[in-house]
């Protein structure tokens, strides 16, 4: 899933010149500087991809909600439709930058396809939190206070943000907007697996 998201990323920031889908720091970080500087001209999209990311993550918490045990695949059909949209864009004639908004959205929405674990959520569109939690670990395994190799699970959620990103840089550079298949056709996979996955944990228990 976080390299789906760094996957859709790479897309939206090449599409949109310097803005993201899903690192919503850094779209905030030029929003604030557009507005100190006073171009309201510009400040449009990152404040659009914004409130869409934010509009996703209201609405995948209440599908992740509403599905209760199916949580997952709820979101990740959710996910795939959002991907779907933005993939038809074109179709419909619309501007390609609006097909980004639904990326924003569906990135939102994907985080709240994990469970809450010890009171948070962990995040799969972003690894500014995780890198750190990398270095911290390796902190704690040097100095002999932690697992030796409890940083490599960080490390390597990481490596997947970068590998999407890369693998959506040269889809998108061969393929254009139409490289957003692969992404939505994961999505509905996932959801379709996670659904057969939670069926068969009911039945289980019923058993």
């Amino acid at each position: 899933m976080t390299a789906l998201a760094g996957y859709v990323d790479a897309i939206g920031f090449l599409r949109l010149g310097g803005l993201y889908t899903s690192f919503m720091s850094g779209n905030t970080t030029q929003l604030g500087i557009l507005a100190a500087h006073g171009d309201w001209a510009h400040v449009f999209w990152p404040a659009s991809l914004l409130a869409m990311f934010f509009a996703g993550a209201v609405t995948g918490g209440l599908v992740a909600l509403l599905a209760g045990g199916r949580r997952a695949p709820a979101v990740l059909g959710l996910e795939a439709l959002c991907l779907a949209i933005a993939l038809a864009a074109p179709i419909l004639h619309e501007p390609e930058a609006v097909a980004m908004l639904p990326l924003a959205f569906a990135m939102g929405a994907q985080n709240a396809a994990l469970q809450l674990k010890a009171g948070a959520r962990p995040g799969t569109t972003f690894v500014t939190g995780t890198l750190f939690s990398a270095g911290n670990a390796l902190a704690q395994a040097l100095a002999g206070v932690g697992p030796r190799w409890g940083w490599t699970s960080h490390l390597l959620v990481w490596i997947s943000m970068l590998a999407g990103a890369g693998l959506g840089a040269i889809a998108h550079g061969r393929m254009g907007l139409e490289a957003l298949l692969y992404p939505a056709a994961l999505s509905a996979a996932l959801a379709f697996a996670t659904l057969a996955m939670a069926a068969g944990a009911s039945s289980a228990k019923a058993g």
